[in-house]
């Protein structure tokens, strides 16, 4: 599947989905007060996928590695299952890993 320019009108869907999700998820974790040992590796996750979705050729593989480590980060805290579920649709628009990777 080939992939669209990532800037202006001719943005690839998946890739603006993407961003969306990951900028919805991270607003909420930055508005949430609660302190957990594990946030710090969720934001940077967080910031690697949207480095990934504006690159407009992300690696399935990768895309997929960052989500987990976000979701076992954040997982726990109910009040972001939400906003997570939605990176997880995301992701899953760019489709399974290709064999190999």
């Amino acid at each position: 599947m080939g992939q669209r320019r990532v800037t202006g009108e001719g943005m690839d869907p998946r890739v603006a989905e993407l961003r969306s999700a990951v900028s919805r998820l991270r607003r909420e974790l930055a508005a949430l007060r609660v302190d957990f040992a594990d946030r710090g590796i969720a934001e940077d996750e967080l910031a690697a996928l949207d480095a990934m979705a504006l690159s407009g050729d992300p690696e399935v593989r990768r895309l997929r590695r960052s989500l987990l480590l976000v979701a076992g980060c954040v997982g726990s805290v109910s009040a972001l299952a939400e906003a997570l579920a939605g990176v997880r649709r995301a992701v899953e628009l760019f489709g399974p890993p290709q064999p190999g990777q």
